[in-house]
């Protein structure tokens, strides 16, 4: 049995939510809310940031602030954390404190809390992070993807909470946007294959057990095809390319049973996604099914007066967003959103129906949560947290998420009987290794991590040893001594090899937006220190999104892209690079070569042609290392790719067989992918779509006949129409360095 298959059933059980369960669920959901003033109703809608109820210091209650929330305002739902992350304990004693004021209203209908646990349970001390979703993406595991999302879940249920807002569903085609490393990459199908497992796995248990929590997708819709790369600025996409590239995902995580949404930030074609009835009732509501609870994200409903300028009011705004189908407003600093969803009630600007259909679905939610039987943190939930195979799983993820990009001459792996030069400012840098959302909300504070955590420098020294270690570098990412050339240039004279550790520090979200995709000037200048020593030097990237090292790989003997991939980072990397784990990942973007090429993997013909004096030649998609890029230290060889069929009809299936033989001489894992092209359709088709993959492990001569079955819903795509469709015509099937034709009738 795959180790990922058994660790997720010894953490829980399978149990879903009866159909019984919930008729019951609905009845007294609607005898609560019967009950119901308006004022109780719409405090269910508004949802506050914890520093509105806390003090300055972390984790501590102003009973009298939460009273006001609670009582006076009936308030839905808390989110957040004043700084930083909280002890296990800490939360229980903060949510206990809520609760008690819960039950002292009129209906003593629970508050509902919420965390952004993204790539582990961000906000409690000590608990596990793993890789950034674009990590997890390189991976290709969806079982290990639900392993980790399992751990997640349970150390959020220690924790006290229920809520979760992740995953990200946002396909990353847009590599300066901030948040790129939140997503799964450019790629469509691992984006809604990957984030449904996530999905489901979070829920799947039962959102009463105490091993899951409920999820929620972020952020509808289109929000990383921003124009400039900048965080919560203009979208101007054509629906053509939403139902194509961005709405799948959606569409199934949908049908893997997610209980919320969160909504884009931005303004999609001029109109604030918060504001489009559209988007948000006659799309994901009517067309995809959704019936959980919508909720704003930061502030937005706000920004469609004092942003956009589509309301002409606050007020104005309010009844826009909840007219158009937001249930629950992150207000989150004040009650604004609560006085003005009442005067809008009064002056018949939102009807009580649409606050009742919105209530409905939150209380709903809290009895799924099982808030109403307990709504107290959960003392026997405390053993789920912190447990020694968290760690072997976060380096199993870290391993996995290891690409090699380059490995010039056989470098890799390296001898552990050399003396090294490790420089660069990701050498001595936690924050580097984790990203955003790691005990902060930035995740640039190192004091928070754990005291446990490696640097890159630690992990190589425990390799061979600190005698053979040299170091230019300091502690921290912005340490001035990590771009000091000469001192690089001196120390290089007596070591083998350089180690050069570069890429960005952490942030999150609009604090991370750039204007330029290069590397800073000063990581540009070590490079080219290191370079000039003539030494072979390894390049060691722990970066969110694609940043430009067009002008320096040429000179880079070996290029290891480890993403922010959590708390075994550096372990990983130095296994990595020492020979201890052979590398499998693959590349779930297109690393670009220069700002006027990102030209994406799935490209259209005409992207592909460059025409010179009527020449049509081909070199459109030229990135650095294309999608899918990943080396490993032994060799696979594809072969026998056969066809069930050379004519497919209707809804028949087409069984895909391959043999993928390892003819090196260590074991490896590899991860097969399977492509196809439709040549001629009435929409100018993609050169090459990813339809399905699978990962396997294969000992030094042993081959395996890999399988796959796709259908005409694998081969649909959207047409002038707006609809779904597979058009009959000529498709090729590639894998590996392997194609083959059929008809599909």
């Amino acid at each position: 049995m795959n180790k990922y298959f058994l660790l997720i059933a010894l953490l829980a059980s399978t149990v879903n939510l009866s159909a019984q369960q919930t008729t019951s669920n609905q009845k007294k959901v609607a005898a609560l809310l019967a009950k119901m003033t308006l004022e109780e109703k719409v405090g269910q809608m508004t949802q506050i940031t914890l520093g509105v109820v806390g003090t300055q210091v972390d984790g501590e209650i102003n009973q009298e602030a939460l009273k006001n929330a609670v009582v006076k305002h009936s308030v839905g739902s808390i989110l957040n954390v004043t700084n930083h992350a909280l002890t296990v304990d800490q939360w229980h004693n903060l949510l206990t404190k809520i609760a008690d004021e819960a039950k002292t209203t009129r209906l003593k209908i629970p508050v509902l809390y919420g965390l952004d646990a993204i790539h582990g349970q961000t906000y409690t001390l000590d608990a596990t992070l793993f890789p950034q979703n674009i990590g997890m993406a390189a991976t290709r595991n969806i079982q290990l993807a639900k392993a980790i999302t399992k751990v997640t879940a349970n150390e959020l249920r220690a924790s006290g909470v229920r809520w979760n807002f992740a995953t990200v569903l946002d396909c990353g085609r847009q590599p300066l946007w901030s948040r790129f490393p939140e997503t799964y990459g450019e790629d469509v199908f691992i984006g809604k294959t990957m984030g449904a497992a996530v999905i489901k796995a979070y829920e799947e248990d039962g959102l009463d057990k105490t091993t899951a929590v409920a999820s929620c997708m972020k952020h509808f819709l289109g929000y990383s095809a921003s124009r400039n790369g900048k965080d919560r600025t203009p979208i101007y996409l054509p629906e053509i390319e939403m139902r194509e590239y961005y709405l799948p995902q959606f569409k199934e995580a949908v049908k893997a049973g997610a209980s919320s949404v969160m909504i884009n930030s931005s303004i999609v074609n001029g109109i604030p996604v918060h504001a489009s009835k559209y988007l948000l009732t006659d799309i994901l509501r009517k067309e995809l099914g959704f019936n959980g609870v919508a909720v704003s994200d930061w502030e937005d409903i706000k920004r469609v007066y004092t942003w956009h300028h589509v309301a002409s009011s606050p007020r104005e705004a309010v009844a826009m967003c909840v007219n158009a189908g937001v249930d629950m407003s992150m207000v989150p600093y004040d009650f604004t959103f609560y006085d003005l969803l009442i005067d809008a009630v009064h002056k018949k600007e939102v009807s009580v129906q649409r606050i009742d259909e919105a209530v409905s679905r939150i209380l709903m939610l809290k009895m799924k949560l099982g808030l109403f039987d307990n709504p107290y943190p959960e003392e026997s939930a405390k053993a789920n947290f912190g447990k020694p195979e968290y760690q072997t799983l976060a380096l199993d993820a870290a391993h996995e998420a290891m690409t090699l990009l380059k490995n010039q001459d056989e470098v890799l792996p390296l001898s552990k009987n050399k003396k090294y030069l490790v420089a660069g400012p990701g050498a001595q840098s936690i924050s580097a290794l984790n990203g955003c959302w790691s005990y902060t909300w930035q995740g640039k504070d190192e004091q928070w991590y754990p005291k446990d955590s490696k640097t890159i420098l630690q992990t190589i020294e425990d390799k061979v040893g600190k005698s053979n270690v040299v170091t230019t570098t300091e502690k921290g990412f912005e340490g001035i001594k990590n771009f000091d050339g000469d001192a690089l240039i001196k120390s290089a004279k007596d070591v083998d090899c350089i180690i050069l550790c570069l890429g960005e520090n952490a942030y999150a979200e609009s604090p991370g937006n750039i204007a330029d995709l290069a590397l800073d000037e000063n990581q540009q200048a070590l490079a080219k220190a290191a370079i000039s020593t003539g030494k072979p030097i390894i390049l060691v990237l722990t970066e969110g999104r694609p940043r430009f090292i067009t002008n320096i790989e040429p000179k880079m003997n070996g290029i290891l892209m480890a993403y922010w991939s959590g708390k075994k980072t550096a372990e990983a990397i130095a296994d990595v690079l020492f020979g201890d784990y052979n590398p499998n990942g693959r590349l779930p973007y297109s690393y670009p070569r220069s700002s006027g090429e990102i030209v994406l993997y799935d490209r259209k013909p005409a992207e592909d042609i460059r025409e010179v004096f009527n020449d049509d030649i081909h070199t459109g998609y030229n990135p650095l290392f294309a999608f899918g890029t990943g080396l490993s230290y032994t060799t696979f060889a594809y072969s026998d790719l056969k066809l069930s069929t050379k004519n497919l009809v209707g809804d028949e299936k087409l069984h895909v067989s391959v043999t993928v033989s390892n003819t090196g001489k260590i074991a490896g894992k590899h991860t097969v992918e399977l492509y196809t092209r439709d040549l001629y359709a009435s929409i100018s088709p993609d050169m090459k779509r990813l339809r399905a993959f699978e990962k396997i492990d294969l000992k030094p001569g042993e081959s395996k006949t890999v399988k796959f079955s796709i259908d005409k819903n694998d081969l649909a795509f959207v047409n002038a129409k707006l609809n779904t469709v597979t058009e009959p015509g000529e498709f090729t099937v590639m894998i590996g360095d392997l194609m083959e034709s059929f008809q599909y009738k």
